[in-house]
């Protein structure tokens, strides 16, 4: 099986493909939250473009913010478990839902605000690939407020789709896709925006624009790399001459008082060798 060298889970490639066919976005998007393309209005991307300081960056992330028929919607790909990433998604809520109150406005203005994950780890100790939070009371169940929702995507309890087609499960299992294989069966389902995908797909990684982002980005994590290797090599250094240094004060201490104790023997001695001779005079 030829594995992909970029996959649809590639930050670049994410970016890119999504924020220039904004109408397979609007798509992709539709069916992550369940409703109907056509009754989409108004769409627009907030963030389309990929500045040279946030690929260089440390930790870069190229999440997608959008506004949906009034709502402000956050679309973001994970492929490694950090820890923490509840609280990473519930920070990002938060930025986003916060920074969209003029001064002098009301709260009631704040926009019905969706963060949506999709991640290739298992987050949550259930069957379900999709879970949605929302602010509940703990016992009767009402809802707080509708202007929280948070969506996650785990990629690898996504069922193998089998069968007449579902669209959700096809644009998950293009961004799990990790095989040309892969990629040719989910093709030949025949949906046409998932067609259109898998060709800007092979446009894109094939552009030396991209091509020179990655080698860019490539350097960037090696320098990283090193910068962190480098780092954790003085800390150990650091560690092993305090340890050392440490131990040094414990011997010289140890030292000096087997140094009193000898010289504290040795008045004794003197004590007793004195005390004989008066004896014997």
């Amino acid at each position: 099986m030829a594995k992909l060298k970029y996959t649809f889970k590639t930050d670049t490639l994410f970016k890119m493909l999504f924020t220039r066919h904004q109408d397979l976005l609007k798509r992709l998007v539709a069916e992550l939250l369940g409703i109907g393309h056509e009754s989409i209005g108004r769409f627009e991307v907030a963030n389309p473009e990929m500045p040279p300081a946030v690929l260089g960056g440390k930790f870069c992330r190229l999440d997608i913010n959008m506004e949906v028929d009034g709502q402000l919607v956050n679309l973001e790909i994970q492929v490694r478990n950090e820890g923490g990433y509840p609280e990473r998604a519930l920070f990002n809520w938060a930025r986003l839902y916060s920074s969209a109150l003029p001064a002098g406005d009301d709260y009631l203005s704040l926009p019905r605000t969706v963060v949506i994950n999709i991640v290739d780890f298992n987050l949550f100790e259930c069957e379900e690939f999709h879970s949605e939070f929302r602010p509940l009371e703990t016992t009767r169940h009402e809802q707080l407020s509708d202007r929280m929702s948070l969506h996650f995507f785990e990629l690898r309890k996504v069922p193998v789709q089998t069968g007449s087609v579902d669209r959700l499960l096809l644009w998950l299992s293009l961004f799990r896709a990790r095989t040309e294989e892969e990629l040719v069966r989910i093709k030949a389902m025949g949906v046409p925006e998932v067609e259109q995908a898998i060709e800007a797909y092979r446009r894109i990684t094939a552009s030396p624009e991209f091509l020179e982002i990655e080698r860019q980005l490539d350097k960037a994590r090696v320098t990283e790399m090193y910068a962190l290797n480098q780092a954790a090599q003085e800390a150990a250094a650091k560690a092993t001459a305090r340890a050392a240094a440490k131990w040094q004060g414990v011997v010289a201490d140890r030292e000096a008082k087997l140094a009193d104790k000898d010289a504290e023997l040795e008045r004794i001695r003197a004590e007793n060798e004195e005390l004989r001779a008066r004896l014997k005079g």
